[in-house]
């Protein structure tokens, strides 16, 4: 049976803004933003969320089946409105973010998709501390643990939340003690704790609840640490038209490497230094490419030649 990836987030629509002018309007949702990703490239993908019964749910859905993502797991909410964000881009192409969000009581209000052995479960960003949302993710995790997926972490955490990082710290070492791999920029550990090396960060903070991490620097060096391996790749400079979607495209390489590469979880720690090598490279391949055009994924030309 062919592996899938399930990845469970927020959607939202992401209206571009340069020079103070609206450029495009794009679905949007960190994981989300990978998802789209792996079905352009053909991965067997099915996304867990939520959105409005309105104009913007209606964007969203065909958009996530044009690209091939299974939707029968996206709660249409009869109340309340789907969220809207609007991203200004400076003149490095980096983007600052006002989010408008009208979401009912009644929150994810789904069944959850078959998973079996080895299916990889993407997940992250304040969705995956969000207290109204907390029961219904900590019972897919577990759920998703116990039927033998390997499970990717992507920790996402904003300066918009910053304030409430100490009483969201026990939700957060929850996640880690889940994750069978943790991604982190050093903006998401300077906004929970103030750090910025990555050392510091690995055997600090994450190593004793999972010792497999990848800490990113935006277009500088990538640190690796997986408990035998220490290394840092170094980041090819490219002339970004967005990095919107950058990190989140970075996630959905390295799922894409595990399933090109046939890493399965119980691999996970014996990997060499050369399958590194090789999800990093994927990575960093789909996150470049997500960085030269408008939109929050890989473009579709990507897909069709990448690895053939």
């Amino acid at each position: 049976m062919a592996r899938k990836v399930i990845g469970i987030g927020e959607t939202i629509l992401d209206i571009l803004f340069k020079n103070e002018q609206p450029t495009a309007a794009v679905p949007g949702g960190s994981v989300f933003n990978g998802i789209i990703s792996l079905g352009r490239m053909g991965v067997n993908v099915d996304f867990i969320s939520e959105t409005g019964n309105d104009r913007v749910g209606d964007t969203i859905l065909s958009f996530m089946r044009a690209n091939g993502v299974i939707t029968d797991h996206v709660n249409v909410f009869p109340e309340g409105k789907s969220p809207v964000s609007l991203a200004f881009l400076n003149e490095h192409n980096d983007a600052d973010y006002l989010f408008y969000k009208d979401y009912p009581s009644q929150r994810l209000d789904v069944e959850f998709p078959e998973i079996n052995r080895d299916d990889v479960v993407m997940f992250g960003s304040y969705f995956a501390l969000n207290p109204v949302l907390r029961p219904k993710v900590a019972e897919f995790l577990e759920y998703a643990h116990q039927r033998g997926a390997l499970l990717y972490y992507d920790i996402n955490f904003r300066s918009t939340h910053r304030n409430d990082a100490i009483k969201l710290t026990s939700t957060l070492l929850e996640n880690l003690e889940y994750a069978d791999i943790v991604r982190g920029s050093v903006d998401d550990f300077r906004n929970l704790y103030g750090y910025e090396d990555a050392d510091e960060i690995y055997k600090g903070k994450i190593a004793f609840y999972c010792p497999r991490f990848i800490c990113t620097r935006g277009g500088e060096n990538i640190s690796l640490r997986s408990g035998t391996l220490s290394k840092e790749y170094p980041v090819k400079p490219i002339e970004a038209v967005s990095t919107v979607g950058a990190g989140d495209n970075f996630n959905a390489g390295i799922v894409f490497g595990l399933l090109k590469y046939r890493i399965r979880r119980d691999d996970l720690d014996e990997l060499s230094e050369s399958d590194w090598d090789n999800l990093i490279r994927c990575g960093t391949d789909f996150a470049a490419d997500a960085c030269r055009h408008i939109g929050n994924s890989v473009s579709e030309e990507f897909a069709a030649t990448y690895g053939r």
